[in-house]
């Protein structure tokens, strides 16, 4: 696996461990929907993960990580129809 490839691997993980430690251990839907700062950056870390994994393809359009093609569609869905996010996919 190309060097550049392990590195967007890398941080889509630490983009992951992001958001995980936004949520914390409570994960209440209610109190996510409630915090517009939260909301941005849960979805700003999927803008940032979408766009690691856009260049993983272009890089190695063959390389077999599941669910690629979606992430990169979630990060353009958020990015391009921002009037459209919805609380409940994210």
């Amino acid at each position: 696996m190309k060097r550049e490839i392990k590195k967007y691997l890398f941080d889509i993980k630490v983009f992951i461990d992001s958001i995980n430690d936004y949520l914390g251990s409570d994960r209440n839907f209610f109190e996510y929907q409630k915090n517009k700062l939260l909301r941005r950056g849960i979805e700003r870390e999927i803008e940032i993960i979408g766009e690691a994994m856009s260049l993983i393809l272009k890089i190695d359009p063959t390389i077999r990580i599941q669910n690629a093609r979606q992430i990169v569609d979630t990060r353009n869905w958020v990015i391009h129809g921002y009037d459209k996010v919805n609380d409940v996919i994210i």
